[in-house]
Formats: C-alpha cells, structure tokens, sequence
C-alpha cells in the first residue's frame, strides 16, 4: 500500500518515489514513480473489484488436472501476474486439490501464499479486519466445496 508519495534529490537528481508498505512483514520500500509499471504496482481493488473476486471463489471449480509440474508451473506464472483475481484461481484449485490429496509441500506453501496475498488485499481495499475477510473467503471456498459435491 502506498503510504506517502516524496521527492528526493539523490546524486543532485530531484525523483519522486512512492513510499510502500510491505503487508507481509511491514517492511517499507521506496519506487521510483516512473519505475512503477516496470516492478509490477497497480492501483489498489475497487469495491467492485473485490465482489469480483469473492464471486469467482463461489463459482464452480474447475476440474484440477495435469501432471504436477505443470500444474505447478501454470499456478506459479499466475502468482507472478501480481493479479489478484489470478491469485484467487490459484487459492481455489489448490483449495479444491487440497480437499481431495495432501498438497506437495511446495503446493501447499503456494496455497498459504494466494490466501494472504488474496485475504491481505481485500482486506486493505474493504477496510475491513482480516478476520472478517478471512471468514468470507472461507464461506467463498465452502461454497464452491459443495457445489462441487452435488455435481
């Protein structure tokens, strides 16, 4: 999250830079204005954004399927997109897999991963506690879960 925008002379060159907070381990970091597009920082979810993608965790999962690896690979280049609506697909499938296997130890770390990156974000975009967006991811998934069984 952006928490202030400053100008800085460094060198005897006068840029401005976006003052980050890092929610993961509430790290601060400064960026360049104009290198933003280039590191991959994008406004925050809109109120619609975040309905969004509280609907894609209620629909129904697709089928998970494939060799690990490839699974692996496909759920890893969505991660890097920095989308979040990417990363929801992310929690869903491994969520879905999950309910059926015991994750590979990187799948699972992958999953605790989407769900705080998902679970952080719209909890910032909502104001909302974590706890609350936690319980409506939760009841999203659980959604999907039964949808899936009565197919």
């Amino acid at each position: 999250m952006v928490e202030k925008i400053q100008t800085r002379a460094i060198a005897g060159i006068e840029t401005t830079y976006y003052t980050l907070r890092i929610a993961s381990n509430e790290s601060t970091v400064m960026i360049p204005v104009s290198n933003a597009a280039t590191v991959g920082l994008r406004r925050m979810l809109s109120r619609g954004d975040c309905d969004t993608v509280l609907e894609g965790l209620r629909a129904t999962a697709s089928s998970v399927t494939g060799d690990w690896k490839g699974r692996f690979a496909e759920n890893s280049e969505k991660m890097r997109s920095g989308e979040v609506v990417k990363v929801a697909e992310v929690l869903k499938s491994l969520s879905a897999l999950a309910a059926l296997k015991t994750l590979s130890y990187r799948e699972k770390k992958m999953l605790d991963r989407a769900r705080f990156l998902v679970v952080s974000e719209l909890a910032e975009a909502t104001q909302q506690p974590v706890d609350s967006i936690e319980a409506q991811v939760d009841l999203a998934l659980a959604v999907t879960a039964a949808a899936d069984v009565d197919h």
